[in-house]
């Protein structure tokens, strides 16, 4: 009976296992901007956002505890009784995300982002709930939470598919697509179409799957797989081969100058970049820091400094 006991309970473990979500997602919401609202509306937020991202299965992969991907949300509340809703909400949210590099203790940032067009309801005690098939729900401001945090959970599995295996990260851009082509459309509610501006959440992803800019996914793989999880045992060539591929990035530049997704590549990659580059002698380092000024003019300062 023991034996048994024992079997099952194995069984009962490795099915939770099998079934573990993706993500390990740490959620803050901050709220020193909102008066007159119970604090604890707030806590239940942040734990309802957090349910959310970390129960909710986005792919159909297994995932182990430790395989999960590290990222955080952060939810500024920058204004609360938007459209006369006493529960809607203008806010910011950033998100971060990383992957662990092969034979290190470092974390590569795939994402270092803040999206500024946020509004939504949230009622509090109302559990969080997105389906791919009814992203815009029936109520477009409750929706719009959901439908934001969607669209990053599957950006965030995206860059990572896509940093193990060319173009790995297909499927979960497709998904984030149909997120944006379906979003929640009412008054306010801004960063799903191409008209809301030229550094949203349609160009990202429109962006990402246009084969105009098949280079910088192209280029992904490379810096992370071939070039920083190779760090470890042949660190020389590794980073040649991140710096000497940046001209991927250079010519992807010149056809589409100034686009939000080499600014959202650097956002995430622009230290990264900057350690690489102060490895190598200073005399190989002209090259790559002229292409760099051209494509991360706000970072240009820190790459001339290794000149």
């Amino acid at each position: 009976m023991l034996r048994r006991l024992l079997s099952v309970l194995l069984l009962c473990v490795l099915a939770v296992n099998a079934g573990a979500q993706e993500l390990n997602c740490k959620v803050v919401v901050l709220h020193d901007k909102i008066s007159g609202v119970d604090v604890q509306v707030f806590t239940g937020m942040q734990k309802a956002i957090s349910d959310f991202m970390n129960t909710h299965k986005w792919t159909t992969d297994d995932y182990a505890p430790t395989e999960k991907i590290d990222c955080n949300v952060l939810i500024n509340l920058t204004g609360n009784k938007i459209n006369g809703d006493e529960d809607g909400y203008s806010a910011t949210i950033s998100v971060q995300a990383t992957r662990p590099v092969f034979n290190s203790g470092y974390n590569s940032p795939t994402i270092n982002y803040v999206d500024r067009d946020m509004i939504f309801h949230y009622s509090q005690f109302n559990t969080l709930q997105f389906d791919d098939n009814r992203v815009n729900g029936t109520d477009a401001m409750a929706s719009n939470l959901t439908a934001i945090l969607a669209y990053y959970s599957y950006l965030i599995l995206a860059l990572d598919y896509d940093s193990f295996s060319p173009n790995g990260g297909t499927t979960y851009l497709k998904r984030a697509q149909n997120v944006v082509s379906n979003a929640p459309d009412s008054k306010g509610i801004t960063g799903w179409k191409a008209v809301d501006g030229t550094h949203n959440r349609y160009w990202i992803i429109d962006q990402l799957l246009n084969t105009r800019f098949q280079e910088v996914r192209n280029y992904w793989y490379t810096l992370h797989r071939e070039g920083l999880d190779s760090m470890y045992t042949k660190p020389e060539p590794a980073r040649m081969r991140i710096l000497t591929n940046i001209s991927k990035l250079f010519d992807v530049n010149k056809e589409n100058p100034s686009s939000v997704l080499l600014q959202f590549f650097f956002n995430a990659k622009s230290d990264e970049l900057l350690r690489v580059l102060s490895q190598i002698p200073k005399a190989q380092r002209t090259q790559f820091i002229t292409m760099l000024d051209a494509l991360d003019v706000p970072n240009a300062v820190k790459y001339n400094s290794l000149k």
